[in-house]
């Protein structure tokens, strides 16, 4: 395969149109190629025979830009080669048409390049020479001289070149020589001559054969019999007045409009004169196009015509008489073109997203515009509407649509452009084409809170995690970049963090108490809200939160006077002579709350003699309503109930006693067996006893549970142990000791270890700040070991010990029926005093086993260590190993003991 390569030099008016235009570099490559080529062939290196590397046609998008319907090419962007992509028969591209070449462009990207390729189509030699007709039969007279010519119909051959039609050959005969023509526009025909006379009595009819051969490699030949039959003389044949004629029509002209009229003479007269028109050698459009009337030459228009598919016919015509002498001539029709096709538009490439910080010239679509029409009638312009912030540029029949403008996504989001085509025919076409394209988000607009501030109440004494307020934020742009999310300002807030009051939701804004607050503590709580997008980089903005903590009637009043003591006994004294509304005493009392929950009222609720005294419901004042007698008993005792205004109300109650007397000994003496309130609380021993007996009812109840689960467990080990089935691990949650302020000071875990047929039984405890190793192993005498790391976490030289021991008793029993020991994880305990608070924390775990007669219990206290051992072979007593330091030498220390006896097998520790 031969290919040829050229690239012409650029015409200085083009270059002066690219440097208007942006400075894009336009080149011109010519390959040749023979047709039927396989599909996948290489044409040609575009990128190397274009002197661009191979990444700029894959970075710029390289592709083909055709006029066609057929892509017979395809550009390999990432190689630079050019390939076949469909067959190519160039007879069915070109026809006759020589040389026959196939055109289009590569358009590049970024900046936009148009290169343009021609590919000519060679020939081979792939058709045959062949005869329309197979056999041609015609009549000529006996009286023909030597010399007469008969034209033979020709032989078609699609090739061209040296591969179409070279000559004919005439079988040998005695009577016809072979003659061959060409016609003006190369073709060639052949026609009999005659060289002896014909004697119709001696041969009335003569079979010859042609041969029609290319000059093709091979060489390719086609054959036709020609029947002649002699007549009777008729010496002269038709001759048409014109050797060429001519006719112009307008395409898309009707069925039968008049095209031109064609003559011919013939001097012979009668039959012989006779003369029949006809069309000679129509290939191609040209077929079924035009009809001539035989008998008046009258040539018109039988099919379509368009300019765009044939521009010029030439037709062959004969005249023959009725001899069979013909005469020839040819026709030449020019079809003049009408504005008959509107422009076509056709999107190259366009963006369906355009950045909203696109600067002005970046393109958004490149399109083509092609009109099938010629001269003006193909000549066209494309417009935009010129109040949107866009442009168009031209470069020959390619537009591109470029920003001439600011963009803004959220004024405008999406554009739709219409491209519209017009021709410069008379009437003028028109195409319309609209693109859509959305302006993608740049994150320029940062969120904006709904208030700049925010107010907001929640009631103290609320639950952690309670959701207080919302707190919303609104961002201009669009998705991530609109995605807002919500961070807490962490600063000082009365020497703690924020986030040690308040959380938020970084999706939902919401807002949560972490703790609990109490408003006798911190009445308001001022924080800052930060609002983030979700762009790059993120933009942000603040917001003030200021939460008012509102008052619960959580505190009961507070009675500062009189003082109630345990031990002794405080009287007020009154003189037997006080008249009436004489001032006893005052009760005074205060409530931690505020407003209405902090307004407090006082009245008397019960009275040794209610009719001698009475209390100020607003200032607590205990006052005589009449005149004290010798009647009344020395010895008064008011209740005095003190209660807020809250709801539900609290109260507090004050015992005040009185002394009905005119001296301080006479009341010393009555005062020493004082009556206390079992004088007088009835009511409180009937609830006394109730709450015994409900808290007996729940003991019983909770006695029951717990055997029912230790039978059910014990069903199922039973069914675990016959069934062979595995057992399922229990794994027990962790537990924390909490104290009385609700913080977790400490956390300690625990294990049991257990097994069913095994003599040993480990036990292994961790605490927290050291590390403890629990070590029971049946081979000793039944102690126990610890090990302890540096120090124990219970540094504290006062604190509490407690020891506990928990038995399983039915130890023996699973022993002997060798049953799998289902765990049993115990809750954890602490020593409490008597103020409410743990200050002291023990853990403990639990080793037992199936088999083993041996339990150890092994305890430590903080500041020593210990071990304590239990001996079932003693009688009971309990042996205790101490080094360093007793944890009973503290005269104030607790002490508990516990006496195993020898069935025991199980001890629970207390770390």
């Amino acid at each position: 395969m031969c290919r040829f390569i050229s690239i012409f030099k650029w015409e200085l008016g083009f270059l002066f149109l690219l440097s208007a235009i942006g400075g894009r570099v336009t080149g011109h490559i010519r390959y040749s190629i023979p047709e039927e080529l396989k599909i996948g062939s290489v044409i040609g290196n575009v990128a190397k025979d274009l002197g661009l590397d191979a990444s700029r046609l894959h970075m710029g998008r390289a592709r083909i830009v055709s006029g066609g319907n057929i892509q017979y090419t395809e550009l390999k962007a990432d190689k630079g080669t050019l390939v076949m992509n469909e067959r190519i028969d160039r007879e069915q591209l070109c026809g006759d048409l020589t040389p026959c070449s196939l055109s289009f462009e590569i358009i590049l990207e970024n900046p936009m390049e148009l290169h343009q390729v021609t590919v000519e189509i060679l020939d081979i030699n792939d058709n045959t020479p062949f005869f329309p007709n197979p056999v041609i039969q015609f009549e000529t007279s006996e009286s023909a001289t030597v010399g007469s010519k008969y034209p033979i119909e020709s032989a078609v051959d699609p090739d061209v070149g040296l591969n179409a039609l070279q000559n004919y050959i005439l079988s040998p005969n005695n009577y016809f020589v072979l003659k061959q023509h060409t016609n003006p526009d190369g073709s060639k025909y052949a026609e009999l001559v005659l060289q002896r006379p014909l004697d119709r009595e001696e041969q009335p009819s003569l079979l010859l054969k042609v041969i029609a051969a290319d000059g093709g490699t091979p060489q390719r030949s086609g054959t036709v019999n020609i029947n002649v039959l002699v007549l009777d003389a008729n010496d002269n044949a038709p001759a048409f007045n014109q050797s060429v004629y001519r006719a112009t029509i307008t395409e898309n002209s009707h069925k039968g409009t008049y095209v031109a009229t064609v003559n011919a003479t013939d001097a012979d007269v009668g039959a012989n004169g006779e003369i029949m028109f006809c069309f000679s050698k129509i290939k191609g459009s040209a077929v079924g196009a035009f009809n001539i009337d035989e008998s008046t030459g009258v040539i018109s228009v039988a099919g379509d015509i368009d300019h765009e598919k044939e521009k010029k016919y030439e037709l062959r015509l004969e005249a023959r008489d009725r001899g069979g002498l013909t005469g020839t001539s040819t026709i030449v029709i020019d079809v003049s073109d009408v504005n008959d096709n509107a422009p076509v538009i056709t999107i190259m490439s366009y963006s369906s997203a355009v950045s909203e910080d696109s600067s002005v010239d970046t393109t958004i679509a490149i399109i083509n515009v092609r009109d099938a029409d010629s001269e003006k009638n193909g000549q066209v312009t494309c417009v935009i509407e010129e109040s949107l912030p866009f442009k168009i540029t031209s470069l020959k029949n390619y537009f591109t649509l470029v920003t001439n403008g600011v963009l803004n996504r959220e004024s405008v989001p999406e554009y739709n452009i219409t491209f519209t085509a017009v021709d410069e025919g008379s009437p003028a076409l028109s195409t319309n084409k609209t693109i859509s394209f959305k302006v993608s988000d740049v994150n320029d607009n940062a969120p904006i809170f709904e208030s700049s501030f925010y107010d907001a109440d929640v009631v103290e004494n609320n639950s952690p995690g309670l959701s207080v307020f919302s707190v919303k934020a609104n961002d201009a742009d669009f998705g991530q970049n609109a995605r807002v999310s919500y961070f807490l300002i962490d600063l000082e807030l009365n020497g703690s963090p924020s986030s040690s009051y308040v959380s938020i939701n970084a999706e939902s804004g919401v807002i949560q108490a972490v703790r609990s607050f109490d408003y006798e503590q911190i009445k308001t709580v001022t924080f800052y809200v930060k609002a983030q997008d979700g762009g790059s980089p993120p933009l942000s903005s603040n917001t003030t939160v200021r939460l008012t903590i509102l008052d619960q009637n959580d505190n009961p009043p507070q009675v500062l006077y009189p003082v109630q003591t345990a031990g002794s006994v405080v009287a007020e004294m009154v003189p037997r002579s006080a008249d009436v509304g004489y001032l006893v005493t005052k009760v005074v009392a205060v409530d931690v709350d505020s407003e209405q929950n902090a307004w407090l009222s006082y009245k008397l609720q019960k009275a040794t003699d209610r009719a001698l005294f009475e209390v100020g419901s607003q200032n607590g004042e205990i006052r005589t309503v009449r005149q004290v007698t010798e009647k009344d008993l020395l010895k008064q005792r008011l209740t005095v109930i003190v209660e807020d205004n809250g709801q539900p109300s609290r109260s507090a109650t004050v015992i005040v006693n009185v002394a009905v007397a005119d001296s301080f000994p006479e009341v010393l003496s009555e005062f020493t067996d004082f009556p206390h309130d079992k004088d007088y609380n009835d009511n409180l021993t009937f609830y006394l006893v109730l709450a015994l007996a409900v808290v007996s009812f729940l003991f019983i109840t909770c006695l029951v549970v717990i055997i029912s689960v230790k039978i059910y467990r014990w069903r199922q080990s039973r069914i675990l142990y016959h069934s062979s089935l595995p057992v399922i691990p229990y794994y027990p949650p962790r537990y924390s000791d909490t104290l009385g302020t609700g913080t977790l000071p400490h956390t300690y875990n625990y294990e049991v270890c257990r097994t069913t047929d095994s003599r040993k039984s480990d036990c292994k405890f961790g605490r927290a700040g050291s590390q403890n190793v629990l070590i029971m192993d049946p081979s000793s005498t039944g102690t126990m070991q610890r090990l302890q790391s540096e120090k124990s976490i219970l540094d504290e030289p006062d604190s509490p010990l407690e020891v506990s021991c928990f038995v399983w008793r039915q130890s023996r029993i699973l022993y002997h029926s060798s049953l799998p020991v289902i765990p049993y994880y115990p809750p954890r305990y602490s020593d409490t005093l008597g103020t409410g608070t743990l200050p002291h924390t023990y853990n403990y775990e639990v080793c037992r086993t199936t088999d083993s007669r041996k339990s150890d219990c092994k305890f430590g206290r903080a500041g020593s260590q210990n071990v304590l051992i239990m001996d079932p072979s003693s009688t009971g007593t309990m042996q205790r190993m101490q080094n360093e330091k007793s944890i009973l030498d503290e005269p104030d220390s607790p002490q508990e003991v516990c006496l195993f006896p020898p069935q025991m097998s199980h001890v629970t520790l207390f770390g």
